[in-house]
């Protein structure tokens, strides 16, 4: 009874939390729970690893918010990302998600496996070089962007399912374009449960995804693309950072073995992602709503 009520009181809240981002009521607002009640509730990101410095920055536009990172190799690069900002949720975006069979999270904000996934690529970049890369579900970027600045692969392609996450990516990608040097990087509109265009199929060498298991419904698409753009030759594969969230990955996995992939996993695959998961843990560092089970990706290596 007493974990039904604590279930029903999360719920209660959460919306209430969808309800305040509708009408823009401040949450100062007698009628609504407090922001510090928000942070215990809500499953939206409220921070992430810290793993790669950045900064805000002023854009002029309420609707949209800049971060500027600082990628920790020589010479220091400049990394900026546009975003939607953190002020509410447009009603136009559930029916684009509707009409497109879609979801929207890659509006909410950055995930935190985003983070851990560029700075990952950033420490393995010898993995990229002469390989032909996509990002797939990429949110607003970051690890595509990462990769196509810190990389020596010649193409790296960042797709999203979500027409209006893809024009944040190109937005991103024309900001950073002096930094790519020679690898072509470009956006791409990219559907897990449609069929893709037969001109990418067999053709990438490394695929590269953040927290994209979640849904249980897309597993069956996503496992299907993977195979499909995955290249027959060569030692070709997929790198997914994702958190368990209750059975979701195992699910994710099941398909992937009864599609005829192979995988392996790995929780501890970077000392300082695991320090940050420990501090967040035993409360070195504070987190409100962390849990392991939500918010530690593990690493996933998918091949043929």
């Amino acid at each position: 009874m007493e974990a039904s009520a604590t279930t029903n009181k999360a719920s209660s809240l959460r919306w209430a939390l969808l309800r305040r981002a509708l009408l823009g009521r401040p949450a100062s607002d007698p009628d609504e729970r407090s922001k510090e009640g928000d942070k215990h509730i809500s499953r939206k990101a409220a921070r992430g690893f810290d793993l790669i410095p950045c900064q805000a920055i002023e854009t002029g536009n309420s609707r949209e918010a800049c971060l500027c990172y600082t990628l920790p190799t020589a010479p220091s690069p400049k990394l900026f990302l546009h975003q939607r900002a953190d002020n509410g949720v447009d009603l136009n975006d559930f029916e684009i998600c509707n009409r497109h069979d879609i979801d929207n999270t890659g509006l909410v904000c950055r995930w935190p496996s985003e983070e851990v996934l560029a700075y990952y690529c950033l420490l393995q970049a010898d993995m990229f070089r002469s390989k032909k890369v996509i990002e797939l579900g990429s949110g607003y970027g970051l690890a595509g962007l990462v990769i196509g600045m810190v990389t020596e692969a010649p193409e790296v392609v960042i797709s999203d399912g979500n027409p209006q996450v893809v024009d944040y990516i190109q937005h991103n990608i024309n900001a950073n374009l002096a930094a790519f040097g020679g690898t072509k990087v470009k956006s791409m509109l990219l559907h897990w449960n449609q069929e893709a265009a037969s001109d990418i199929s067999d053709s990438f060498d490394v695929i590269v995804a953040s927290d994209c298991t979640f849904f249980k419904e897309f597993h069956k698409g996503l496992v299907q693309t993977v195979k499909f753009l995955l290249r027959k030759e060569g030692r070709s594969e997929a790198i997914f950072l994702s958190p368990r969230r209750g059975d979701s990955l195992d699910k994710f996995l099941v398909e992937v073995k009864e599609s005829g992939l192979h995988y392996s996993i790995d929780e501890i695959y970077d000392s300082k992602v695991w320090r940050r998961h420990e501090d967040f843990i035993n409360g070195n560092d504070s987190w409100p709503n962390y849990e392991k089970d939500h918010c530690y990706p593990l690493l996933v290596r998918v091949h043929l």
